[in-house]
């Protein structure tokens, strides 16, 4: 009874709040989910220094001063988004308006296999709108489906999850989709056979570990041993904001499929760490967007709990990654307690 109460509490006043909203100007909506933001960042200071300390280890290159901006324009941006743009999303965006709130960019080669209707994977993360990416590319005429983690408030999921699936986006719960997901790849339907991740939450101790801003990162597995399993080509795309309105630009940050693994030693350490790499590129160029108050980090690999170096065969395979540089090897051992064998 008391978590059903919860759950009324929590929702209704989102629910008061949404229908406000909607009542006013979304460009003004969106300034007034910035003052939101910035109250939230100073009053929130364990969130914020966290965001700090993240973007401090991430993009070294930055000041201290400007890594305290990112990290603040990070949390007003997430307000902006949550407040604002999903929920102006269907109201806004459909198959006759979507030009004026949507830059396409570089999507050609990855129109061109949703145009054949092949299974393939679509790859974002937490940055830029995310909501947005799967939304428009349902509204224009290429359905798919998305896994998600559902809300622990299934008033508000249920609710969002309208939201989601207004223009033809279809949400799965990502606890227990493996058992679906070969039916989906082998079946017939085009929405089911385009399924769309949010690839960068951290995977616990039994994950993957990658670079991720050179420092090891905990992945899915499930990403690269679908891919192999279906030899389905993989595309890692975002949504970016341009200016403080509600307008974006959606990008393909990589490309790429089977023949560019089949001869790699370890294909599925390639794929997982190609994918976090072109996640990293798309967060470099808009950083503000980021979520970074999340921890990716969070979990640590085996030898690292133990304080042993890293393996020699894990620096084999770090070394054979082709976008790897001196630097960014050296980071990643210098980020490791025990440094290398």
């Amino acid at each position: 009874m008391a978590f059903a109460l919860r759950n009324v509490a929590e929702y209704l006043p989102l629910r008061a709040i949404s229908a406000a909203l909607q009542l006013v100007d979304h460009e003004q909506n969106l300034k007034t989910a910035s003052s939101f933001g910035r109250f939230y960042a100073r009053w929130g200071s364990h969130r914020t220094n966290r965001a700090y300390e993240n973007i401090r280890w991430a993009m070294p290159e930055l000041s201290e001063a400007e890594a305290k901006r990112v990290a603040t324009e990070s949390i007003e941006y997430m307000f902006r988004l949550f407040m604002v743009d999903t929920l102006a999303m269907p109201r806004l965006v459909n198959p006759w308006t979507w030009q004026n709130y949507v830059e396409l960019e570089n999507l050609e080669a990855s129109l061109g296999d949703m145009l054949t209707d092949r299974p393939m994977l679509l790859i974002s993360g937490h940055c830029g709108n995310w909501e947005l990416l799967g939304y428009i590319l349902a509204t224009l005429g290429f359905p798919m489906t998305a896994l998600a983690r559902p809300l622990d408030n299934p008033l508000i999921y249920r609710w969002l999850l309208g939201v989601r699936e207004a223009r033809g986006l279809r949400v799965i719960s990502k606890w227990g989709a493996s058992r679906q997901l070969a039916d989906m790849i082998g079946g017939d339907d085009p929405a089911k056979r385009r399924i769309a991740f949010i690839a960068d939450q951290n995977a616990g101790e039994g994950g993957l570990f990658v670079p991720f801003f050179d420092r090891m990162a905990s992945s899915y597995k499930s990403i690269g041993l679908l891919a192999m399993r279906y030899d389905l080509p993989i595309v890692v795309g975002t949504a970016a904001r341009i200016s403080n309105r509600f307008k974006y630009r959606i990008r393909v940050e990589d490309r790429f499929g089977p023949d560019d693994w089949v001869d790699q030693k370890d294909p599925l350490y390639y794929i997982t760490a190609r994918f976090n790499y072109a996640l990293q590129n798309m967060v470099r160029r808009t950083p503000e967007q980021y979520l970074w108050i999340h921890r990716r980090w969070k979990s640590r690999p085996r030898w690292e709990r133990a304080g042993r170096p890293i393996p020699r065969r894990i620096m084999d395979k770090l070394e054979n990654l082709p976008w790897m540089t001196d630097a960014s090897m050296k980071r990643i051992v210098e980020s490791t307690p025990g440094g290398a064998s």
